[in-house]
């Protein structure tokens, strides 16, 4: 049988193709089956090169393919989510993190609002809305390093809650220039005033500020890091800020009580990263441009092959290549056989 340049032309391509496959299949495995998933992808692949032989040869010889179709079709579909499952993964990774710190972030200032409107206030709740909302705007001016301690600005500030509380609010000095430890007292100081809360409330209440701010910085300077950083580092800021999210929601459902806070734990979703299931929930719970890419490089890495070895001809010339010769090399013109 001679090899044509069509043959050649198929046939680099569909090492090309199939080795990327290969490349991604291996990835995409590898949580599964771990050193085995090698193994899986060669045999996988090795099949895949040699039912596109087949298909080849099938159509010179204007057999029928369906067969051998259907099996690389089979085949393929498992490579295709395993390919998936790793360029998604690979290319998704940093934007998966990302988007779950930032719900977190949410999750916090949430859960602090919702905590606060259970609370016990001497005032309406829109007036201790209002109030706690300048208190929060006086405690940062307080700490602004371009005009720490009780300014103008502060004192302003101050008088609005004098105000809607119509109580007098004493100016605090700081304690050498400590002025976060003044904010702090100042703040205090207003929470006092609107409040009627127990120790275990009040402590609630300032720890859960506490961590709001905390987390809050660390997650925004977080998200300003490079790549490599995010990717490597981001599941332990993860875990670490649900671990302290999921403590301050269970206590605050201790000291406030069922009846009046319900608190639901918030797990990581990111743990499940790298594997099949997870991609493909994510791909489509967020489906956009990415996920579209995705999929269709997975479509081309995997199936193009077959479609082009359908669509090219048989031979150059478009007939089957044999035509010319009989079994044993004998050349056919007509109906004499020449040797």
């Amino acid at each position: 049988m001679r090899i044509t340049g069509t043959d050649l032309f198929l046939a680099f391509l569909a090492v090309l193709l199939i080795s990327v496959s290969f490349t991604q299949t291996w990835m995409g495995l590898e949580q599964i089956f771990g050193p085995a998933s090698f193994i899986i992808a060669l045999v996988l692949s090795l099949v895949l090169l040699y039912l596109c032989l087949l298909m080849r040869k099938a159509k010179q010889k204007n057999r029928g393919t369906l067969s051998i179709v259907l099996m690389y079709i089979s085949i393929a579909s498992f490579c295709f989510i395993a390919n998936f499952n790793a360029l998604y993964t690979r290319f998704m990774r940093t934007d998966i993190y990302t988007s779950e710190l930032r719900g977190i972030n949410k999750n916090f200032n949430n859960l602090e609002t919702d905590i606060q409107s259970k609370l016990s206030y001497k005032y309406d709740k829109r007036t201790a809305q209002n109030i706690e909302i300048i208190k929060k705007q006086m405690v940062e001016q307080i700490k602004d390093p371009a005009n720490q301690g009780i300014g103008i600005r502060a004192q302003s500030l101050i008088r609005d809650i004098e105000k809607l509380t119509g109580q007098r609010v004493d100016l605090l000095t700081p304690k050498g220039n400590d002025y976060d430890e003044l904010a702090t007292r100042m703040g205090d100081q207003i929470d006092n005033m609107i409040s009627d809360l127990s120790p275990d409330e009040r402590n609630l209440k300032t720890d859960i500020h506490k961590a709001v701010e905390n987390w809050n910085k660390n997650i925004r300077e977080f998200l300003v890091s490079s790549k490599k950083d995010q990717d490597n580092h981001a599941q332990g800021l993860i875990d670490d800020s649900l671990t302290d999210y999921n403590k301050l929601g269970n206590r605050a459902n201790t000291v406030l009580g069922e009846n009046k806070f319900k608190f639901e734990p918030v797990f990581s979703k990111t743990q499940e990263v790298g594997k099949i299931g997870f991609a493909f929930d994510h791909a489509i719970k967020n489906f956009g441009m990415y996920s579209f890419m995705v999929f269709a490089v997975c479509i081309l890495l995997d199936f193009l092959i077959i479609i082009i070895i359908h669509v090219l001809p048989a031979s150059e010339n478009g007939n089957d290549e044999n035509d010319d010769y009989e079994e044993g090399g004998h050349k056919r013109i007509g109906p004499i056989v020449l040797p």
